[in-house]
């Protein structure tokens, strides 16, 4: 199969042929017609370094394809423990760039410029990273902030890989096994969002305040609060926290720091946004979480966040309940209710590795972490063809990240403990109704007491009338009526083949001079007429089961 190539992505074409084929996957650049691309290249037998490697090529790819590298670190469902360790620790510092490129960007995003807009503007930034960086600042009112500068270009840069990318994803959903399998298009569409979401700075401006509402019961916690009149969709203003990373906290300064009650609200507060509010907060990792001087929490860049819908909200809620109970069979019930199932899934073998693997949870103890079980659990299912919602992998690996955090500031801290402490809270919390909700059923009660007088005087009327009736649809009448003319007409077909043979054999007795190899005949001619007939009615019978057969296939 080959395509039409379009100049403008056949650098990009050529690259990510180069790496499939460079890591074990030129079968799929062979199913989308890409041979031309490909090279020589002997792929590592040691699998971490590998991964290791692609992660350094990404790198040097550009921002798409770090961010798409991120966003598969958290599919585990789809890529092995040393590839997807690998892509999560991907870093995207460059080079800065010009502070005047700096100033062009935001002078012409606000719409002032920075001596007017800002008592102090940074020249040296903070930070510097493939979609944007951060400058510290003052505002005229003598507030600290931080000031997120997207890079100029980058968007159009990730307009055309993402072009790409989708061109190469349709394709081998189409042409390929693989494709087929995993739905590349449907991963990409996911990686499109996050992405989306990323280059827009209001919209991360938005989450820091949602995210600020849903913290504010615990008192720990601290989101800097972005500032409206200085935020567009490539210029972020926020408050500036100062603080450390906990990464950077040793032994002797955990001393001085209660962390039990910081990890324990940190937990807790996750735990209700992910399963009662449905925001999760896709990359808790440590270094986005910062320790204040006044030893709260600050959590940092929000710009991959998702919603978690409400199914898989009591879906999970359900799956870690069975996981704390130890109940295997009740995990893999819940985890094939939640994923895709695809032709080769084996739900008694998928029932006997999670209950092999919850049983190993359980005797863990306070040993347990809950981020760590939901990746092996979603990594079990693509194993076993079974396709879990993404949204599952995001939260284990948010999850397993807040582990990583909760290590640093307290070794000793059992997320499982944290979980059945909070279950029944969240289960309160899940079951309140909202106020739309509520109204909604308010107008649906209302609709049906105006209705229910009409409609129970149009059933007596039918009564007192006699005209009653009920309309069952047990089964489908009219392709039931088929079905039985089709088997009447075969009966009837092959009572009548037997009847032309016993005719024929009959035949054989009468004395007749015209004869054929000896037979009478007209004997001969009948079981002629028989065979002829009793082929063409075993014909349409294969074909037609055949073609019943793939219809029922493709149907489920």
């Amino acid at each position: 199969m080959t395509f039409t190539l379009r100049p403008q992505h056949a650098t990009r074409y050529a690259a990510l042929a180069r790496l499939l084929v460079r890591y074990g996957r030129s079968d799929l650049v062979s199913g989308v017609g890409m041979d031309e691309f490909l090279e020589a290249t002997e792929p590592s037998e040691d699998a971490a370094a590998s991964a290791e490697q692609l992660a350094r090529d990404l790198e040097a790819m550009g921002p798409t394809w770090v961010k798409l590298g991120q966003l598969l670190s958290t599919r585990v469902d789809l890529l092995p423990e040393p590839w997807t360790d690998a892509l999560s620790r991907l870093q995207d510092d460059v080079e800065p760039i010009p502070f005047e490129d700096v100033e062009r960007v935001v002078t012409e995003e606000l719409g002032v410029s920075l001596r007017h807009g800002f008592a102090s503007f940074d020249r040296t930034p903070l930070a510097a990273a493939s979609l944007g960086q951060v400058h510290r600042a003052e505002l005229p009112s003598g507030r600290q902030v931080v000031v997120k500068v997207q890079r100029p270009g980058v968007r159009q840069v990730v307009r055309d890989d993402m072009a790409a990318l989708t061109e190469l994803a349709e394709l081998a959903d189409a042409h390929t096994e693989l494709g087929r399998r995993y739905g590349f298009t449907q991963l990409l569409e996911q990686f499109r969002r996050s992405l989306a979401g990323e280059l827009d700075y209001q919209r991360e401006a938005a989450n820091l305040t949602r995210m600020a509402e849903l913290t504010a019961p615990f008192p720990h916690l601290l989101v800097p609060a972005p500032v409206p009149d200085y935020t567009t969709r490539s210029v972020l203003t926020m408050d500036f926290v100062p603080g450390r990373k906990v990464t950077a906290l040793g032994p002797l300064g955990r001393l001085d720091l209660d962390g039990r009650v910081l990890v324990e609200e940190l937990f807790r507060a996750y735990l209700q946004m992910i399963l009662v509010d449905g925001f999760l907060h896709a990359d808790p990792h440590p270094g986005n979480v910062l320790l204040t001087p006044d030893h709260r929490l600050a959590l940092i860049d929000l710009g991959m966040v998702a919603t978690v819908p409400a199914r898989v909200q009591g879906q999970l809620v359900k799956l870690l309940l069975a996981i704390s109970d130890g109940n295997g069979d009740d995990a893999a019930a819940v985890l094939a209710s939640m994923g895709h199932r695809g032709e080769g899934f084996d739900a008694s073998a998928f029932g006997e590795q999670v209950a092999e693997l919850v049983s190993r949870t359980v005797a863990l103890g306070s040993d347990l972490e809950a981020g760590a079980v939901l990746v092996e659990l979603s990594r079990l299912s693509g194993t076993h063809g079974l396709r879990p919602p993404a949204e599952m992998a995001m939260v284990g690996k948010a999850l397993l990240n807040l582990d990583q955090v909760t290590q640093h500031l307290d070794p000793d801290f059992a997320p499982a403990e944290t979980i059945r402490a909070n279950t029944a809270e969240i289960l309160r919390s899940g079951m309140k109704p909202s106020l739309g909700g509520a109204m909604a059923a308010a107008i649906e009660a209302r609709e049906f007491a105006t209705q229910l007088p009409a409609r129970a005087n149009r059933v007596m009327d039918a009564l007192a009338e006699g005209s009653f009736t009920v309309k069952v649809e047990a089964i489908d009448e009219v392709q039931f009526l088929h079905v039985m003319q089709r088997l009447a007409n075969r009966v009837t077909a092959g009572v009548i083949v037997a009847a032309m043979v016993v005719g024929a054999a009959l035949m054989m007795l009468v004395p007749t001079r015209s004869r054929i190899l000896g037979y009478p005949s007209i004997a001969m001619i009948c079981f002629s007429l028989a065979a002829i007939a009793a082929a063409v009615l075993l014909t349409l019978i294969l074909v037609t089961d055949r073609r019943i057969a793939r219809r029922s296939k493709a149907d489920r």
